[in-house]
């Protein structure tokens, strides 16, 4: 009879805490974006050059936000992510 090694506990890799904070910011960005979308951007015309600022701004705003908490999309990614690991491993150790 072997022993059976106990299951380690439930915490996110940090390959997929990074993933969960990148797809927050992705997210964010296009929230962003389509919000910025809709304000006069002043005298930045409505060219090339303002669409590649705008998505540019649109990103650095989403990037903050998710630096200071976010919407809480990240965490909830990390919790489910996290709960599959750990259902895997105790699948494995059965």
């Amino acid at each position: 009879m072997t022993a059976q090694q106990p299951a380690p506990t439930a915490k996110p890799a940090p390959d997929a805490t990074a993933a969960a904070r990148e797809f927050e910011a992705m997210f964010m960005t296009q929230m962003v974006d389509e919000m910025l979308k809709q304000v006069d951007m002043g005298s930045m015309g409505a060219g090339q050059a303002e669409q590649h600022f705008r998505y540019f701004l649109s990103e650095a705003i989403a990037e903050q936000m998710v630096e200071q908490g976010g919407t809480g999309l990240s965490r909830s990614l990390n919790a489910a992510m996290s709960a599959y690991a750990a259902a895997q491993r105790d699948e494995d150790y059965s």
